[in-house]
């Protein structure tokens, strides 16, 4: 893909189709982090949440003693 980037001058303003490009795709990278987090992070830990009961690892350990 070409950078439009480079098509530029330096005295000349950024075309507003570029603009609205550029921050599409910061929303769509900003949605992806937030959706991979949700599902890597949150959502394991919410279902080990359930399936233990609300109890802690520390509350494990002392059940298992």
């Amino acid at each position: 893909m070409e950078n439009p980037f480079k098509k530029i001058l330096h005295n000349e303003e950024l075309p507003e189709i570029l603009k609205r490009k550029v921050l599409s795709d910061v929303a769509m990278i900003k949605l992806s982090i937030d959706m991979a987090d949700l599902f890597v992070v949150k959502c394991p830990n919410t279902i080990a949440d359930l399936l233990g009961g609300g109890r802690s690892k520390k509350d494990f350990k002392n059940k298992k003693e």
